[in-house]
């Protein structure tokens, strides 16, 4: 609800971050709220444009300006994620990430690992698998994966 956003934004405020990233929902192909839509069609899902519009006017009272946007498939209503910071504050993690610059080793199970090459702009990706069972059972495979990758096998 609204009520709980702005009481995360309070809490967000008092912590008095240099840096802050809005994300908007969004809804993936497989997740269970996009397959069983019909089940939740009753529910109100929030007034997005309050709670947004919360947590630019919280950004700004707090001195935080917009440095990057960042349009995600699947976000309804034409929202976009905001990365948000003090001047020279900036997260260049955020910047580097949405460029597909940065090599990323994820770990845990339904993370994804991506290499980026230096030559070409090819990028590889490879996913740990979903389950945490098979996660776990399966460990040796995945660091082995990671390392082929990293390795550029």
């Amino acid at each position: 609800t609204i009520d709980d956003v702005k009481d995360t934004l309070d809490k967000i405020s008092a912590l008095k971050p240099d840096n802050l990233t809005i994300h908007s929902l969004a809804i993936k192909r497989a997740a269970n709220l996009n397959i069983e839509m019909e089940q939740y069609k009753s529910h109100n899902m929030g007034a997005t444009d309050e709670m947004l519009k919360a947590a630019y006017e919280m950004a700004s009272d707090m001195k935080l300006l917009p440095y990057y946007l960042y349009r995600q498939k699947n976000i309804p209503g034409n929202y976009e994620n905001v990365g948000f910071s003090k001047v020279g504050a900036e997260g260049i993690y955020n910047i580097l990430m949405m460029e597909e610059k940065q090599t990323v080793v994820a770990l845990g199970a339904g993370t994804v690992s991506k290499r980026v090459y230096n030559e070409g702009g090819r990028i590889e990706r490879i996913d740990n698998v979903k389950a945490l069972e098979q996660y776990i059972s399966r460990i040796d495979e995945m660091i082995m994966r990671k390392r082929k990758l990293l390795e550029g096998e």
